[in-house]
This record gives C-alpha cells, structure tokens and sequence, in this order.
C-alpha cells in the first residue's frame, strides 16, 4: 500500500517536492495546504504546470488533520511548532526540511513525548542544514580515525534563489551594511545549524566549549550589479558569509557555513566561490582527511534556477525519500542517527512495480 502524503506549501520546496512525491512509487498524494487565498481551491496539478491530478488545495488545516493520510511533509518558510505539534497529534507523521535535525532537550523531550502518545513520528531534513551538514559529514568521517576537524561549507549564487521577497525582506541584501547586521537570518538559520553542529559534536565524542561562535560578514558591491530584487547599488550588501562555529578551548573544530553571492565581480571584499565555482564542501580533517565537493546542486544560470534549483529540489527529494522510512520507524524525534540509510528510487521506466522490501 502507497503510503498517503500531504504536502505542507507550496513554495520552491513544496512545488519540488509534489513532483517527487507523484513519481516515487511508494506514495500517494492526497491533500495540500497553501498560504494564500489565490491558490486555494486549485487542482494541485494547475500549481506545477501539470494537468489535473483530482487532489485540491486547501488552506483548512482542521480538514486536512481530519484527512486520512500517514505522513505531512511540512515546508512554509518559516515553521510554525504549533502547527506542526497539532498534525502529529492528528496521528500524521511529520517529515520537515525547517528543523528537528537534533534539537537539544528539553525541545527534542517536548516533541518526543507527544509523538510517543499518538504514535507517530517526526523528522527533520533537508541540504544545507538537513544533509550536508551532519549526515554526509558523519558518513565521510568514518574513513578517518584521530578527527581534528570537520568543515561544511555551502559557495552559491543567491541571485537563482527564487525567493525575492526572502532575499529582500529577511536576508536584507540590496541594504546597508548597517542594516543588513539586524538581519534574522543568523538566528534563523542559526537555529538549524548549532543542531547540525550538536550532532556532529555527539557523535564523534567532541568536548565542546558551552557557547558556538557565529560570525556574519559582508561585501559591499563597488558598481551596480543586476539582480532580482533589483540593482545593488554600490556601498550596498552584496553578499554575505555566516559561519557556525563549535570551539574546543576557543578553537573552532565543527563548522557549518554559508557563502552567498550576488555573483562574483564588483564586490569588496573580492569574494569568489573558489576556483570550483558553485558548490557545497564537505572537510574532515583527521588520519587521514577528507576533502569531498558536491557539484550539479547549483543551475546552470541566474535564469535556469530561478525556473528550478537544483538545490531547491534537491532540498525537497531528501524530504520525499525520507517518507517511506519514517512511516516506518519507532514512535517518535527520530534523527539520522536512528533511521537506517535514506535511499532515493529509480525512474519510473526502469523501477520495479511493487515496493522495496
């Protein structure tokens, strides 16, 4: 039996990830919620550019705990806890890409009792925190013994993010460097990434000093750069670096980072993603170390991404693929360490008919 999905927005990630959901063949779509009133009551086939599909859109979120489905995969913007703790106690599963990935008690105690009492369980994933972050770092950590260091680190082009209204209004590019400092996004992200350095840290036996260290730098642009929130002015952010540090007396040994750029030229400081361009690292430095790069996560032009990100989707698939396995496990916040491997499937063309055993 297909496992029921119901898909939580429809943004980048939420668009993706019905896509994803309609080609793998162990789940069935069979409801959605959608933030705005335009987009409620629409086939959700009308929303990707597919004919119908017989599943609409719904902004009812009582209906939709009543419907009968195994499994929500939760992707707004920004996650609501509450929203996401009444479609547990619906009796749904949660796979989400916002959060989750190890959060530290009492948080993870909270969500474990109340997946516990309706049976259910809560995951969270994703790329970049969600992925590259921690469970591909702990995957490559085991060909090194005496680990020293571990470094993931994300170089792309924010210009592809088809978001303008995020990179405007909450990562604040196109401002003053003065107001870009206020920004959210450290302590939003930040939220995610300590749990991707916690998990990495634990596992590996880290000795971590109490407090991470974040840093938030930026570059100015010194001519005006197109972009799709508009022209940045010169003297204006654009492009901004935030790293999440995990010390050991004071020296950084886990970190977690973000590079993103309104390109590479007419910038001070002259920041570049690296003579490999666009691409995601992953460092491990131990006996002996690692030094392992993820290419074709970024489009092959501003246009391209802005049409489908291959990060995007790729943000999503995590999600989807995740689906069968968490339906799967024990009752409860269930991280990466306690789901065994998430595989992807193969295209419908060359797949089996019936389920993996």
């Amino acid at each position: 039996m297909a496992h029921r999905v119901i898909q939580w927005a429809t943004g980048g990630v939420g668009r993706a990830a019905i896509q994803g959901v309609l080609g793998h063949p162990e789940l069935e779509l069979v409801g959605c919620w959608v933030h705005s009133d335009d987009k409620d009551g629409l086939d959700v086939g009308e929303l990707i550019g597919r004919g119908p599909i017989g599943v609409t859109t719904t902004r009812d979120i009582d209906a939709l705990c009543a419907l009968d489905a195994d499994c929500v995969l939760y992707s707004p913007i920004f996650a609501d806890p509450a929203v996401v703790v009444r479609l547990l106690k619906s009796g749904k599963n949660v796979v989400t890409p916002l959060g989750w990935f190890y959060p530290p008690s009492p948080d993870r105690d909270r969500f474990d009792d109340v997946c516990r009492a309706a049976g259910v369980t809560l995951h969270g994933t994703g790329i970049h925190p969600g992925g590259i972050t921690e469970r591909f770092p702990l995957m490559i950590s085991a060909l090194s013994g005496s680990i020293t260091k571990v470094r993931a680190e994300e170089f792309s082009d924010i210009r592809t993010y088809g978001a303008p209204e995020v990179i405007r209004d909450w990562m604040l590019f196109g401002k003053t460097p003065e107001e870009s400092r206020t920004s959210i996004m450290a302590e939003a992200l930040g939220s995610g990434f300590r749990q991707s350095v916690g998990m990495i840290a634990d596992e590996l036996g880290f000795r971590l000093d109490p407090e991470l260290r974040t840093t938030h730098e930026m570059a100015v642009a010194t001519a005006p750069i197109d972009s799709p929130i508009g022209v940045i002015n010169p003297g204006l952010v654009a492009a901004q670096r935030f790293r999440w540090e995990g010390l050991v007396d004071g020296e950084p040994v886990i970190t977690a980072a973000v590079n993103w750029l309104m390109g590479e030229e007419h910038l001070e400081p002259a920041w570049s993603f690296g003579p490999e361009g666009e691409h995601f690292e992953i460092e491990v430095t131990g006996d002996p170390s690692c030094l392992v790069s993820f290419h074709k996560l970024h489009p092959e032009s501003i246009a391209a991404g802005l049409e489908r990100n291959p990060g995007i989707v790729a943000t999503a698939m995590h999600c989807v693929n995740a689906i069968p396995y968490v339906c799967a496990a024990e009752p409860g916040l269930r991280t990466y360490l306690d789901l065994p491997l998430v595989a992807g499937r193969a295209a419908s063309r060359l797949g089996r008919t019936e389920p993996a055993a």
